[in-house]
């Protein structure tokens, strides 16, 4: 190519970029949400992931789709996240799926079944699998869209102010414990009740519950359940991986213009990934805080776990003979489950074991 057409067709391409560029951002559309999550603040790693979403929609539209994060209590109630987007009182929320088995027990696949996947299984399932596009089928149900949008990891198994030795242990406990795990403890004899994060501490220490699961050693050094009850279980065994997830309003989200829609889906993705990080980053420092504070740190028996494991699939199965939508999900997830538990128990396991044991 002869220099002079060179510099013409460069100076052409110059005088598009620069002709076409600010009128694209002239005519993007300016939306403004809300986003109301089951989240206090203070839980900045969880919260965070609401926030994370946030940013980055503003970032990757030069802050031309905006969305205010709204605490736990600001607009509701941290167990009225789905009601609120259903309505259309927000445009979005982030919540844990679980919180609304009571609408539906397949919310509960949204979040974690206990003895179920753990954070990189469960991703598999839900984006490369089937998971998450057949739950958008009963989230359309709920006027709702949803993308998973944050991971804790596994969890602990929690706060108790005394020892538990056995399942006869639990008989009579009042815990605060939300999902399919708070079926399998109330099948256990535990008296349940679902609490929002913020609203933990106060019942536990007045001893108005027992014990109380939340997250991990960061989120729960915060919360100062270790000043209240001193035995800190693991693990959490109705919890491997749970997902947390952004719902947003169908309304709401046809409205968007096809570029704000792929730029949500990938903020999702990223909250996703972060929490994860945040955690893994978090947790270990937080841990040995708490271990030099006095925490009696105990692992459940093999006869709370034996028995809880037999009460969860027995639930399962009664909630499918039940249950269509339900059954489909569970025949899907269960078959999932068997076939990378068996990958998962090659090598996963054996250096797990091997490095965790000579650590």
């Amino acid at each position: 190519m002869k220099r002079r057409d060179f510099m013409k067709k460069a100076a052409v391409g110059v005088a598009a970029s620069s002709v076409f560029g600010p009128v694209f951002a002239q005519t993007s559309k300016r939306v403004r949400w809300r986003m109301t999550t089951s989240w206090p603040k203070s839980l900045d790693t969880i919260f965070g992931g609401a926030q994370t979403i946030a940013d980055r929609v503003k970032a990757m539209t030069d802050g031309k789709f905006d969305i205010r994060v709204y605490a736990a209590g600001e607009i509701v109630s941290g167990l009225k996240v789905v009601d609120a987007v259903q309505q259309g009182t927000v445009q979005a929320g982030h919540t844990a799926g679980y919180y609304y088995i009571g609408k539906n027990p397949a919310f509960a696949f949204a979040t974690a079944l206990p003895f179920g996947l753990n954070f990189r299984q469960q991703n598999a399932w839900l984006y490369d699998g089937n998971g998450n596009k057949m739950l958008n089928e009963m989230f359309a149900d709920f006027n709702m869209i949803g993308f998973p949008a944050g991971n804790t990891g596994v969890q602990m198994g929690g706060w108790f102010r005394k020892e538990i030795n056995s399942a006869s242990d639990l008989k009579g406990l009042k815990m605060r414990i939300p999902g399919l795990g708070g079926k399998v403890m109330s099948r256990l004899g535990v008296t349940v009740q679902v609490l929002a994060g913020g609203d933990i501490f106060p019942a536990l220490e007045r001893g108005a519950i027992d014990a109380t699961e939340w997250v991990g050693p960061y989120d729960d050094e915060k919360l100062g359940f270790y000043k209240v009850a001193k035995y800190y279980y693991y693990p959490g065994w109705w919890e491997p991986g749970p997902t947390l997830h952004t719902f947003v309003n169908l309304k709401a989200w046809n409205a968007l213009p096809k570029e704000y829609q792929q730029i949500y889906k990938t903020a999702a993705a990223q909250a996703n990934q972060q929490m994860m990080v945040d955690y893994d980053f978090k947790n270990p420092p937080a841990f040995k805080r708490l271990l030099s504070k006095g925490v009696k740190l105990r692992r459940f028996s093999n006869d709370i776990m034996s028995a809880a494991q037999k009460m969860s699939f027995e639930l399962y199965e009664e909630q499918a003979a039940k249950d269509a939508f339900y059954k489909k999900v569970y025949a899907d997830w269960k078959a999932f489950r068997k076939d990378i538990y068996r990958w998962y128990g090659t090598a996963e396991s054996a250096y797990l074991q091997f490095v965790a044991a000579h650590s």
